[in-house]
């Protein structure tokens, strides 16, 4: 069994308004060469959690941090092109709730945002902020 330490926190970086699901970054993931999709869960606009890969499984969502992690990301982060914070109230709501969940099967994971691990603007706000008392 996989040790657990880091949940990270994705997002798909698509437009806001603009609804995917696990299965279309599947493919998407597939067309990048990949087995499958590289997250382990996937929060859908109206907050509908969806299964990627399965928690056992190593993901391909953080390079150094698959190992020992779980990936979730939400549908979003882009505004106009450019990141932002586009989480619907649904999807903050399923995220707390997931998060919330995650910490209980692994309570010394550190909840964390991808942007504090790589250089980049995903998932466009402070998770390890937002979720520091789940």
């Amino acid at each position: 069994m996989r040790r657990i330490t880091e949940i990270i926190i994705h997002c798909s970086a698509t437009e806001s308004g603009a609804d995917f699901s696990a299965f279309d970054i599947d493919q998407w993931h597939k067309a990048q060469g990949w087995s499958k999709i590289g997250y382990h869960y996937v929060v859908r606009l109206d907050g509908t959690v969806e299964r990627g890969r399965p928690e056992s499984e190593v993901g391909a969502h953080c390079k150094g941090h698959n190992q020992h992690s779980i990936g979730v990301c939400y549908i979003g982060g882009l505004k106009n092109g450019k990141p932002a914070d586009t989480r619907t109230a649904q999807q903050k709501s399923a995220l707390k709730a997931l998060i919330a969940q995650l910490r209980t099967r692994y309570p010394n994971a550190l909840i964390l945002g991808h942007n504090t691990l790589s250089p980049k603007a995903c998932p466009c706000f402070n998770a390890a902020k937002e979720y520091k008392d789940l």
